[in-house]
């Protein structure tokens, strides 16, 4: 597949620039004087984060490499490695701020960025087409359509990143604006007029790409929805530390991550794709109706239980999706039908931030009234009530208030589940 790509240099150098842009980034975050700074150097890690995870990760390079049906045996390999990392992260990064600054959450991953770099230059081969001229390549690029699309996706993340309450104009006419760019995208892709569109629409022309591309933007959503507010639990309800906080979100490491590479196998072996996804949307629905159930005094036992249920049925869909999308698409097609389904699993992390964040703030602000301190009630009518979610805070206030101040969380926390 890696001749379908059209790598402006090729896949090896981009590696090696987008591993140096992240290394860049977090040096920019550890040594931040400002708060301008520490913005600018997250979007200059995002940018190299972004790219690492589709391309270096997991889609692009394992698809290049490996087979179609072998693809589940490789995947299972890379994320046993993923998940040592996700599963020390919280630990390592929660322990790092309470012994020493946060400012070594970023500088740690200097040496890490170094080492991946040396790891990438001896030992990274990828194919790519070597015949072509470099103006070949760009006249080969949809430069009309990757324009188009870019602008309608930086309007839709503006909307939904600015502090504005819903439904301010402010919200909406970047938003939508964005759709709008969106869907004279769509239009134009079919149009013809794109000699290699950057998403052509015959991906979509069976019910098995649409089903999966649905199914993808849900279960991307829901991943993020449910670990993003997870810590927002175990600091504001539990009370706990940021320490015991990363240990707290170890169960859905542990599990998951097994259960991923598990069914990678599986998908290899029995090639069947709709089992593995019907099994983990049922368990993704078990886990959001557990969670809503959780107090303030819920048992270790009964919270990691949940978290392995959630844990299961992420596995079983998050690596069967890339596969199935795949599948329906003609070899020609694999490097659009990869790229595609990239942008949508990363369009459905987006709003997996956005709606449960909208649904949360909106629920605090209602019952921010039952907090007897007006000033503290104040601050979460204005959209901190996030911000505001950690264990020091709270307990600085009387018992009586912190009892209130951690019912409003919960029955937030509740609505969003």
């Amino acid at each position: 597949m890696g001749q379908n790509f059209i790598w402006i240099t090729n896949a090896f150098l981009i590696a090696i620039v987008i591993v140096a842009i992240f290394v860049l980034g977090s040096g920019i975050c550890g040594g931040a004087r400002n708060a301008t700074m520490l913005i600018v150097g997250w979007a200059v890690q995002g940018m190299g984060s972004g790219e690492i995870i589709m391309i270096i990760a997991s889609d692009i390079i394992v698809s290049d490499l490996v087979p179609l049906r072998q693809r589940g045996n490789y995947m299972a390999v890379v994320l046993a490695i993923y998940g040592i990392g996700v599963s020390l992260g919280p630990f390592i990064g929660g322990a790092i701020v309470y012994s020493t600054t946060w400012r070594w959450v970023f500088y740690l991953n200097l040496p890490i960025g170094g080492t991946s770099l040396v790891i990438l230059y001896l030992f990274l081969h990828v194919k790519y087409n070597k015949d072509m001229t470099f103006a070949q390549k760009l006249q080969r690029i949809d430069i009309v359509g990757n324009a188009i699309l870019m602008i309608g996706t930086v309007a839709i993340l503006y909307a939904l990143s600015i502090t504005n309450p819903w439904p301010s104009c402010h919200k909406l006419v970047p938003l939508i604006l964005g759709f709008l760019a969106i869907l004279l995208f769509a239009v134009y892709e079919a149009s013809g007029l794109p000699t290699e569109p950057v998403m052509p629409s015959r991906l979509f022309t069976n019910r098995t790409s649409v089903i999966v591309s649905i199914n993808t933007f849900l279960s991307s959503a829901l991943l993020f929805w449910v670990m993003f507010f997870l810590p927002v639990y175990f600091q504001a309800v539990a009370l706990d530390s940021p320490r015991r906080t990363g240990v707290a979100l170890l169960p859905y490491s542990f599990v998951g991550i097994p259960s991923a590479a598990i069914s990678a196998m599986a998908l290899s072996l029995w090639d069947k794709f709709r089992p593995l996804h019907f099994a983990g949307f049922a368990l993704f629905a078990i886990f959001l109706g557990l969670f809503s159930l959780q107090w303030e005094n819920t048992s270790t036992a009964e919270w990691a239980i949940y978290q392995c249920i959630f844990a299961l049925g992420a596995g079983m869909v998050l690596n069967a999706l890339l596969p199935a999308f795949q599948a329906p698409a003609c070899e020609a097609d694999q490097a659009a039908a990869t790229a595609t389904w990239c942008f949508i699993r990363t369009f459905g992390y987006v709003w997996g931030v956005a709606i449960p964040a909208a649904i949360f703030n909106s629920r605090a602000a209602g019952l921010s009234g039952r907090i007897s301190d007006e000033g503290l009630g104040e601050q979460l009518v204005d959209g901190s009530v996030y911000q505001l979610a950690a264990a020091q805070y709270i307990e600085k206030y009387p018992l009586e208030v912190q009892g209130q101040i951690r019912a409003v969380y919960r029955e937030a926390l509740q609505r969003v589940w």
